[in-house]
């Protein structure tokens, strides 16, 4: 059994109002003026990236296909827009059966993308593609962000392990999508449990400073969770003295005693005195795991230091400083009728101020060196270059509103994996910087 497949006991029945009140005005509106049915394309893009990001990372595809799936408007969600008369009743009867029956192309999730690049497309009548502006931007902003902080965290801790314990520092939901967003990005486990039973995320976990407190001493602590949990458990040592606990936990535990987990304090300092005391007693091979406010900076000041994995929350599930990647979802194309054969016709926002866009149903594709490495992301929306034609990012999603792309998560996170290699090196650095590689429009 796939524990996706179950869902969660806090799934809603639908995502239709997961969008803003003036996507319903504005389908009202068009419905009365007859350009409804108009055949139009919508792209979601990022202007710029986060100040001082080299790359941004593709995530939450997969749920964005079940949020459009599950986007339905039932009798209580119609009963709720006619009492707050939101819109007329001949938009409730257009609703009451809406079905996206388009197309959505998009870069697979745990691809990476740069400013301009046209990360999703949605094609149908404009009635039914505005609709989903709301949930699609949702979605994509969140979960890109936390797998951005992720692969940026997962970089700088190179093979060491990285756990996601950041339910508890953000809305409970949210705390479900950051979770299965860093594993994309590079973590490899959660604490967070739901996020296991939805998505099938590895979990683990063993004890807290309250723990500790509950007992008489520290050493009928370690005890009670060796006997409870085995030698192979991880002790935490910072509860009161982290030397003396350390000795007390292999004393209790003996020396094949798991792992320690330290949360407080100099952890670079504290970590050299901890493995050398480790192997001063015999155990070698207790790993050593650092929690306590991380973040990428973080991680990589510990690069040296004898620390076998980190455990990541409250700067991974806000992104890192930067909790949103401040995607927009615009309309780039539209036919000039609705008659089904009317041409698209290319339109784009020309205000000043920065919020400009380019207009035209576009492709993608990444130029790439002798070596194989990426050294331009080449949008279009004529022709693509017959060199360009094997480079292409985007994928069909959606085809006549039947999801064709659902993938396991595994594969995006790989996906992330295999993009991130075939950036420059300096995409991994830390320092702050303009994007990796150059956009260029032909």
């Amino acid at each position: 059994m796939n524990p996706a497949d179950l869902g969660l006991p806090v799934d809603v029945p639908s995502t239709a109002l997961f969008t803003d009140h003036y996507e319903l005005t504005m389908l009202q509106a068009a419905l009365a003026n007859g350009t409804a049915d108009r055949r139009s394309v919508f792209e979601v893009f990022t202007r710029r990236l986060p100040e001082g990001r080299r790359y941004g990372v593709v995530g939450g595809t997969g749920r964005v296909l079940d949020a459009v799936e599950n986007f339905r408007f039932d009798s209580a969600v119609l009963e709720f827009l006619r009492d707050r008369a939101v819109v007329d009743m001949r938009t409730l009867d257009w609703l009451s059966s809406y079905r996206f029956s388009g197309d959505i192309w998009g870069y697979p999730e745990g691809e990476v993308y740069f400013p301009g690049s046209p990360v999703l497309r949605v094609e149908g009548s404009f009635a039914e593609c505005v609709l989903l502006e709301t949930v699609i931007l949702s979605i994509l902003n969140h979960d890109s962000a936390i797998a951005a902080a992720a692969s940026r965290m997962a970089s700088a801790a190179g093979d060491r392990p990285l756990i996601e314990m950041g339910a508890r520092r953000t809305h409970e939901l949210a705390a479900v999508a950051a979770s299965r967003a860093a594993y994309v990005g590079g973590f490899t486990s959660t604490s967070d449990l739901a996020a296991g039973f939805r998505y099938g995320i590895p979990t683990v976990g063993t004890s807290a400073h309250a723990f500790t407190l509950l007992h008489d001493s520290e050493r009928d602590a370690f005890t009670a969770q060796v006997a409870s949990l085995g030698g192979g458990t991880t002790l935490l040592v910072d509860t009161y003295d982290v030397a003396e606990a350390v000795r007390t936990a292999v004393e209790v535990a003996g020396t094949g005693l798991g792992a320690v987990r330290i949360d407080s304090g100099d952890l670079l300092l504290v970590a050299h005195r901890v493995r050398q005391q480790l192997d001063e007693l015999g155990a070698t091979g207790t790993k050593i795991v650092v929690t306590s406010d991380l973040d990428e900076y973080a991680i990589a000041s510990l690069a040296a230091a004898p620390v076998d994995a980190y455990g990541v929350g409250t700067q991974l599930v806000t992104g890192s400083g930067h909790p949103t990647c401040s995607m927009v979802y615009k309309l780039v194309a539209r036919a000039t009728s609705a008659d089904p054969k009317a041409p698209l016709q290319p339109v784009a926002k020309k205000s000043t101020g920065g919020k400009t866009s380019v207009g035209g149903r576009k492709w993608a594709a990444r130029r790439r060196d002798a070596d194989g490495v990426a050294e331009a992301e080449v949008i279009g929306t004529g022709p693509v270059p017959a060199a360009l034609a094997g480079g292409q990012l985007l994928v069909q999603l959606v085809k006549g509103g039947e999801v064709v792309a659902r993938e396991p998560l595994e594969a995006a996170r790989e996906r992330h994996r295999e993009a991130r290699a075939g950036l420059p090196l300096s995409a991994t650095q830390l320092s702050r910087g303009e994007a990796v590689i150059p956009t260029e429009y032909v």
